[in-house]
């Protein structure tokens, strides 16, 4: 088995390094799916997939990397801490940690093929938006009376606000927004696409991607798109 990924460069390392310290804030346990492919001889991309605890369902985060060469395909869950321990920002290589028993999520990922365009949302419009929900919740979570304010009815006004389409793309659910400003992905200048498969919706920017199921998805296997 493959022990160690060879990144094509540091910058791509010091990448994978942030995403997976992102994902750590959100839960010191944090697993992830990993999986490389190489579309031909002498090239790879890697894709990471972390979970975000983002409402009851989650939303899934992409983080793409380019390998300079791949011996053969990869395809494990493993701990995103020993992940980030392997990573070697100095030479741009990766060290495979053991493979651990994956949570519920790792076992079905978004499909590799079937994605159609959905829209390219204005990013400044979509981030405007974005700040004023982040306003409206935390406004309305701070006028619950202390003593009311519990897990249970925080998560039920999360619920609400981040569920809501998106203005400019309706078929978006501000949750998706929500999940890729968190993650890093999104700002105002970096152009957003839009695609869907099945169930499976993709909010895309030009660092990573998150994706939400918007429905039941029958048949969606596992695969691995490169989003870069």
């Amino acid at each position: 088995m493959t022990a160690r990924l060879a990144l094509t460069d540091t910058g791509e390392a010091a990448d994978l390094s942030a995403f997976l310290l992102r994902l750590l804030r959100f839960d010191r346990a944090a697993a992830v799916r990993i999986q490389a492919v190489g579309p031909g001889e002498g090239d790879g991309v890697l894709a990471v997939f972390g979970r975000l605890p983002l409402g009851d369902s989650g939303v899934l985060a992409i983080r793409t990397a380019r390998l300079d060469g791949l011996d053969e395909p990869v395809d494990l869950t493993v701990s995103a801490g020993q992940l980030l321990d392997g990573v070697d920002a100095g030479s741009g290589a990766v060290a495979l940690p053991a493979p651990v028993t994956g949570p519920a999520w790792a076992g079905l990922l978004p499909p590799r093929t079937g994605w159609r365009p959905v829209g390219t949302p204005p990013a400044a419009e979509v981030c405007r938006e974005l700040m004023a929900a982040v306003g409206e919740f935390r406004e309305r979570s701070e006028a619950v009376p202390e003593h009311h304010r519990t897990r249970a009815v925080l998560d039920r006004l999360a619920d609400e606000v981040w569920s809501r389409p998106v203005s400019v793309l309706p078929e978006l659910p501000l949750r998706a927004v929500h999940a890729s400003y968190r993650i890093g992905f999104l700002s105002p200048e970096a152009p957003l696409s839009v695609h869907r498969a099945g169930g499976w919706l993709r909010l895309s920017s030009p660092v990573g991607s998150v994706v939400v199921r918007t429905a039941a998805a029958p048949g969606a296997g596992l695969g691995l798109s490169p989003l870069r």
